[in-house]
């Protein structure tokens, strides 16, 4: 008896693909559509329809069978409510870290195999290896620039031992939409659903505007301490930005720090300034999939989901603290962000940017 596999299909290309590989594999396919979010925002319909009428003609096409999952609840609890907080705070999150842990990888998994699922299975780019232990290890995908591993790291390790990750072996995006025009699915020239998927193309901006109470303050020059301008709220800003500070004239400016509780935005005009620039992260909340804490040593990490692995010594404290050196300085990263933690390409676990603050 062939196993049987639900996939979480969304109607995207990569969920696409990896749904008719697994039929064509000779598993047994249940497709799921998971409704996370069908809120419309100011001048944005939310495309959730859109998405599981191209989901439903997939599954037609497969020839497998496609429910669709309502996870609005725990997707606004656990999602949405945990951005808000963040940005309210001064923070910059990764939702989609939360969403692949409590969601995609959490809720689902568990109604998937409480359903008689003895596997499931995403679009995201990844890949797993089975350990002579029984251990099964994360890995990141073939094409280094769609990896999705840093999207993972708070998933429970050993979730991933019934984990099917069929697009991560495929070398690019090309190939992926290409290998959905040849089995006629019809979504290859759909775009990649970069950003956040809620917030659509209305931009952070104006959802944080629509949840959270709009409030004046300044914008002010970290060297000097003088007020170059207004903004609407501190939480809409997040370190290193450098658009809409709108500033008028002049050099450009970044962002150096958010002071969430004094309502102030702190910008510079030198982008060789020290508040942009550190040799370490404090990390906070660790997670690691094999759940053994590393030895302190020289590991990759990756602190931005397309940014540069870079050699650093982590030094775990035990618990859930984590200090990241960097032996260069690197760009300051906002607290908030997901710092991923790599032995090679195999993902150990990673944590959550709680510093080091700039020094004034």
């Amino acid at each position: 008896m062939s196993a049987r596999v639900f996939v979480g299909l969304s109607g995207g290309v990569d969920s696409s693909l990896a749904c008719a590989l697994l039929v064509e594999q000779g598993y047994d396919v249940t497709a799921i559509y998971m409704r996370n979010w069908s809120r419309d925002l100011p001048g944005f319909r939310c495309p959730w329809a859109n998405d599981l009428a191209d989901a439903e003609r997939v599954a037609v096409t497969v020839g497998c069978d496609l429910l669709v999952w309502d996870f609005e609840k725990e997707y606004k609890s656990t999602v949405v409510d945990y951005l808000v907080d963040s940005y309210r705070r001064g923070w910059t999150p990764n939702p989609d870290v939360m969403c692949n842990q409590t969601v995609k990888f959490g809720a689902f998994a568990e109604r998937a195999f409480a359903q008689g699922a003895d596997l499931i299975a995403t679009g995201h780019y990844a890949r797993t290896r089975q350990l002579a232990s029984g251990a099964t290890e994360l890995l990141r995908a073939k094409d280094e620039h769609k990896d999705q591993t840093y999207f993972l790291w708070r998933v429970p390790g050993e979730t991933f031992k019934r984990v099917l990750f069929p697009v991560g072996d495929f070398a690019n995006k090309k190939e992926v939409r290409a290998a959905c025009a040849a089995r006629g699915l019809g979504v290859e020239g759909k775009p990649d659903s970069d950003g956040i998927c809620f917030v659509g193309p209305v931009g952070i901006r104006t959802f944080l505007l629509d949840s959270l109470k709009q409030r004046a303050g300044d914008i002010v020059e970290w060297e000097t301490g003088r007020v170059l301008g207004r903004h609407d709220g501190a939480f809409l800003f997040t370190v290193g930005q450098r658009r809409g500070l709108d500033l008028g004239g002049g050099p450009a400016r970044y962002v150096v720090d958010v002071d969430t509780k004094a309502n102030i935005v702190y910008v510079t005009s030198d982008p060789q300034s020290p508040a942009l620039w550190t040799d370490r992260l404090q990390l906070a909340d660790a997670h690691w999939l094999s759940r053994k804490v590393p030895a302190a040593g020289r590991y990759l990490v990756r602190s931005r989901h397309t940014g540069k692995l870079r050699e650093a010594l982590v030094k775990p404290d035990g618990t859930s603290s984590v200090e990241v050196i960097f032996p260069q300085a690197t760009r300051r990263v906002a607290c908030g962000q997901s710092a991923v933690i790599y032995d090679g390409e195999v993902c150990l676990g990673g944590g959550i940017v709680c510093g080091p603050e700039p020094v004034h």
